[in-house]
């Protein structure tokens, strides 16, 4: 059902499109509009499909579970980096960022929906604030190391640390307050 909603959302803007390309001063709108209904209809129904496949049970349980193993693994990491980027040569610091960090960012962000369910907007909001500085620091860091800026390195390491550490305690207060 759902291949079908989306296969319907791209015929009817492919035809929206070749009918909208007919004549440049004219639009026969007796065939676009029943046309993007369908791509309307379409939206809706995958939209629908979506939304249902987000709260389903065994889904949230393996997004949780890789919400909080990630985020432990980025402050973890963070912690460890922070001990050692005095070492660790400033153009080569990019290279840490990809390698210890990646993997982790990017299964907490196709996560991270699931949060809504689990506990809340304001929860979700709480964690993601933290969660989303502490990323764009990270993205500082990586882009201070390319251009050779030390200071900015260090500084951005630490700061990304903390954004990450509250994120964490945040996310294990929502946690806390679902299984109780």
């Amino acid at each position: 059902m759902l291949k079908a909603a989306k296969l319907l959302v791209v015929l009817a803007f492919l035809g929206g499109a070749f009918l909208a390309s007919l004549d440049p001063l004219l639009m026969n709108w007796a065939y676009f509009i029943p046309v993007m209904i369908l791509g309307l209809i379409g939206v809706v129904i995958t939209k629908k499909a979506d939304s249902k496949a987000a709260k389903d049970t065994s889904r949230l349980d393996v997004n949780r579970r890789d919400l909080s193993t990630s985020l432990a693994n980025i402050v973890t990491n963070l912690e460890t980096l922070n001990g050692r980027k005095d070492h660790i040569p400033t153009y080569d610091m990019r290279f840490e960022i990809d390698k210890l960090f990646r993997e982790d960012l990017t299964k907490f962000a196709d996560a991270r929906e699931s949060m809504k369910h689990l506990f809340g907007l304001q929860k979700y909001a709480d964690v993601m604030s933290s969660f989303a500085s502490g990323e764009r620091y990270i993205n500082r860091v990586w882009s201070a190391s390319t251009d050779g800026y030390v200071d900015e390195v260090l500084l951005y390491v630490e700061k990304a640390l903390r954004q990450f550490q509250h994120a964490r305690n945040e996310f294990d207060t929502a946690l806390a307050h679902v299984n109780t």
